[in-house]
């Protein structure tokens, strides 16, 4: 690739040039079929797109899940081209944080054992003030020593944004986040991603196919066959449903 840059300092994510292909000859599918596109610091994006669009495929190898077959992806300034495994694992733990549909908690720990689960396991401690910031942002205070059983889906959602939260990544990738969830807890949920969006100054990406947690973004990036076809700025879950119309789904 020519004219590679340096992304400005407020991008938090790039992908720049994006290919992803599988299989060979009449069988290759481009899953991504040169994307670029910056999610910017302090922001929240949702990428949507019909089944097969590639929305998943563009955050795995945005989130360094998955690699690309051309092109590069940047987080906070780091060139995943080329990292080592190692480089790349901590590279996750430290800059990333992931909120999927499934909540991922271990069952035999309390919620706050939970949300310091990933700094335990990088033998670090953290910053207690800013673990205190987070438990109140998500309204977890009271729950703290309650195990995974003996909390709401909702709930559970919330440990596990706050576990995102906790080693205060430079950027949140968050894939189906409300999909378990009924429609009271999952707006519940996306109340507080967006207070951690404008309270923390997080920088949240989230795939999801629901034009109401998707209203919710400062901005959308819309996917079809691989490419970026259109974007919209202060949705509604109207103009979404509508443009989501247009592509047959």
């Amino acid at each position: 690739m020519t004219n590679l840059q340096t992304p400005p300092l407020d991008v938090a994510a790039r992908a720049e040039g994006a290919r992803k292909t599988y299989g060979k000859g009449e069988n290759t599918v481009h899953a991504l079929d040169g994307v670029t596109v910056d999610f910017k610091v302090g922001e929240f994006a949702a990428i949507m797109g019909p089944s097969g669009s590639g929305k998943s495929t563009l955050m795995h190898c945005l989130a360094g899940l998955d690699s690309l077959t051309e092109g590069r992806v940047i987080i906070d300034g780091t060139d995943l081209t080329g990292l080592s495994d190692k480089s790349l694992t901590t590279l996750r733990r430290d800059e990333i944080g992931f909120i999927f549909q499934a909540y991922n908690l271990v069952p035999t720990l309390t919620a706050e054992e939970n949300i310091r689960l990933p700094l335990l396991l990088a033998n670090r401690k953290g910053d207690e003030a800013w673990i205190n910031r987070v438990i109140d942002a998500v309204g977890l205070r009271d729950r703290l020593h309650h195990k995974p059983s003996e909390l709401s889906g909702g709930q559970q959602q919330r440990v596990a944004v706050a576990r995102a939260l906790a080693s205060q990544p430079k950027i949140i990738f968050a894939d189906e986040p409300t999909g378990n969830l009924d429609s009271r807890s999952g707006s519940e949920v996306l109340r507080f991603m967006r207070k951690v969006v404008d309270e923390l100054d997080q920088t949240i990406v989230m795939v999801t196919h629901d034009p109401v947690a998707a209203a919710i973004a400062d901005r959308i990036v819309f996917l079809a066959d691989g490419k970026i076809v259109d974007e919209m700025r202060s949705p509604t879950a109207e103009k979404v449903l509508d443009r989501m119309k247009q592509f047959g789904n």
